[in-house]
This record gives structure tokens, C-alpha cells and sequence, in this order.
């Protein structure tokens, strides 16, 4: 980046929270997009991998501008992530998951505001009674598929769009207790042509979005996906609220 435009650009923190891998696609592309995003965008994100093991600790998003939970689960820490996810939630840091992300964003909220305290997820827990994320009927790994977007949502004013073609690596979702979720507020503002569910969101929080799909996949890495771009500009005006103001 340019001098000038290091002199121009905003800074955020952000928190990469996964068992970080090179065989995980996501992982690798994570670098070409915060280059992208400081050069195209002149959104600068100040990036800290966090393994899902240090993430259990009270403190270890606090203080960040954003939390994106990465795929590659299962993770070697449940409980990390799904703190992670919670800290985000409550204390209103810009959030996105995206596929395993997505996954335990639900599960948190299932958990924790819900009260399905026992529903768990099939990948990590197969033996469990009762499931909130399941086997997909039809693998999505390696596929495209369209996601029809909600008009008035969130995912559809960072899109632009109400219609999306978007990439999959994963071959589980959520199932069951989706009322019970949406009675509690959570949206469900993405669906695929059969109806299920491919996009979550939180209204009443600054920025919290969740997608079955893997935006960071989105072309050759160049030019970050919409919602790439709108963690990002989260981040940094949750990163310009707490500069304080002179008098």
C-alpha cells in the first residue's frame, strides 16, 4: 500500500478464531483478502489468529473490533468457539461465521438464549439425543448454489442483491428447532431453492451475520466478497467508537 494510502486508511483489530491449517482453502485465503481489503478498500484489519483452545479464556475476543469464526471444524474446542461466538453476541463486536462459523453461531444461540441446552452438533457429537446441526441431505462440498436473500435483511443490503450464487465446502446444516431459534429472535434471512437455511442474522446488534456458504472463497481472492467487505467496514467504525473525542 501506498504511503498516501496508509495515511488514509482505517485500522481495525480483528479476531481469527479456528485451528488455523493449510489444508483448509479459507485459512490460505485469509491473507490475499486483508490485502485486498487494505488496497482496494483501504480497510485496514490488524489481524490475530486465535485457536479455538485459547478462545475459551473470558478475555480472549475482548478488545478486538470484529470476530470472524472460520470453517474447519470440528474444532479442537467446542467450548472456544462457542465462547468466542457468545462474547461477540453479547457485547455487540461485529461478528461473521461463515460454514463451521455458521454452525456454531446457531449452536450458541440455541444454547444460550434458548435454553436447548442439550442440542448439539452431529459432526462432534454423533451420539448425541438431540441435534441441531445434522448431516445435509445432499453434500454441498465443493459445490455452487443459488441462496435467495430476504428483502429488508441485513444479507441483503450488504449484497445488493436478492438472489446469489455462492460456494460451499461442507456437508452439514441446521435441521431442527429453527422456530424455536426465530421465536428468539434470530433471522434466517438465506435460503436455498428448497427452502433451507443458508444465512443467519441478529437485528439489535451492530453487525452479526452468519453463512452456511464461504464468501472468503469468492473468486481469486482479489476482490473480497460484499460480506467480506462489510465485516470490515464493521470492524473499523466499532474500532472508531472507541476513539475518544476531544473536547
Amino acid at each position: 500500500m501506498t504511503n498516501t494510502a496508509a495515511r488514509t486508511a482505517q485500522t481495525a483489530k480483528l479476531a481469527l478464531v479456528g485451528d488455523r491449517s493449510p489444508n483448509v482453502t479459507s485459512h490460505t485465503r485469509v491473507p490475499l483478502l486483508l490485502d485486498a481489503l487494505a488496497e482496494r478498500d483501504r480497510l485496514v484489519l490488524d489481524a490475530y489468529w486465535i485457536p479455538s483452545q485459547d478462545a475459551a479464556a473470558d478475555d480472549a475476543v475482548r478488545g478486538f473490533d470484529a470476530v470472524w469464526v472460520l470453517p474447519g471444524s470440528p474444532y479442537r474446542s467446542e467450548a472456544g468457539v462457542l465462547s468466542a461466538v457468545r462474547t461477540a453476541r453479547e457485547e455487540g463486536i461485529p461478528f461473521l461465521g461463515t460454514c463451521g462459523g455458521f454452525q456454531y453461531a446457531l449452536l450458541e444461540y440455541a444454547r444460550h438464549v434458548c435454553g436447548l441446552t442439550r442440542v448439539a452438533h452431529a459432526e462432534s457429537d454423533p451420539d448425541a439425543d438431540d441435534f441441531l446441526i445434522e448431516p445435509l441431505a445432499c453434500s454441498l462440498v465443493g459445490h455452487e448454489a443459488v441462496v435467495r436473500i430476504e428483502p429488508g435483511s441485513l444479507a441483503q443490503s450488504v449484497i445488493g442483491s436478492e438472489r446469489t450464487v455462492e460456494r460451499y465446502f461442507c456437508a452439514y446444516g441446521p435441521s431442527r428447532h429453527l422456530d424455536t431459534l426465530r421465536a428468539h429472535g434470530l433471522r434466517f434471512s438465506g435460503h436455498d431453492e428448497d427452502g433451507h437455511v443458508r444465512i443467519a442474522e441478529l437485528a439489535g446488534h451492530p453487525f452479526f451475520l452468519a453463512s452456511l456458504f464461504q464468501p472468503e472463497l469468492s473468486g481469486d481472492g482479489s476482490r473480497p466478497h460484499p460480506i467480506v467487505r462489510a465485516l470490515a467496514r464493521a470492524a473499523v467504525e466499532h474500532a472508531a467508537r472507541k476513539v475518544p473525542t476531544r473536547a
